[in-house]
C-alpha cells in the first residue's frame, strides 16, 4: 500500500493575506487557487513546489467556533514542521523578511531547529535534520 497524508487543513482568516505571507516571507509556492463559490475558495500552498511534498489547504474560517481556531489548532504547541536541506540560508531569509522567531536556533541530537510563528501565532519548527530521514 503506497499512501501519503496529501494535505493539511490551516484555518485563516483571509486568504489573499495567508498566500501572501506563507509566498512571500516563507517562500511557498502557491498549488492551486480555485473558486468553488463567492466566499470558499480552494488554495493550496506547497513548500518546495514539489508534488511530493505535503501541502497546506489555507481554508477562510467560515463561522465563530472556525476563528476561534486560527492560530491555535494545536493547543499553543508547535503545529507544523518545515523541515529544509539548508538552516542557514532558510534561518536568514526569513529573519530578513520579518518572520517572529521565539527562541535562537539550537542544535539538538535530531538536527538544527528553531520555533517560528506564523502570522497567526502558529508555533512551527524549521528544522534540518542530522540524520537520513527514511521515506
Amino acid at each position: 500500500m503506497n499512501r501519503k497524508i496529501g494535505a493539511l487543513s490551516l484555518v485563516v482568516d483571509d486568504y489573499d493575506k495567508a498566500i501572501a505571507y506563507y509566498t512571500e516571507k516563507l517562500g511557498f509556492k502557491l498549488m492551486e487557487d480555485i473558486p468553488l463559490d463567492e466566499k470558499k475558495r480552494w488554495v493550496l500552498i506547497s513548500p518546495s513546489g514539489d508534488t511530493g511534498t505535503t501541502d497546506l489547504l489555507l481554508a477562510r474560517a467560515a463561522d465563530e467556533e472556525q476563528k476561534k481556531a486560527i492560530g491555535n489548532q494545536s493547543g499553543g504547541r508547535v503545529f507544523l514542521f518545515l523541515h529544509t536541506d539548508n538552516f542557514r540560508r532558510d534561518y536568514e531569509n526569513m529573519k530578513a523578511k520579518g518572520v517572529s522567531f521565539l527562541e535562537e536556533p539550537r542544535h539538538e541530537s535530531y538536527g538544527t531547529v528553531v520555533v517560528f510563528e506564523d502570522l497567526y501565532g502558529n508555533k512551527w519548527d524549521l528544522i534540518e535534520h542530522s540524520f537520513s530521514k527514511k521515506t
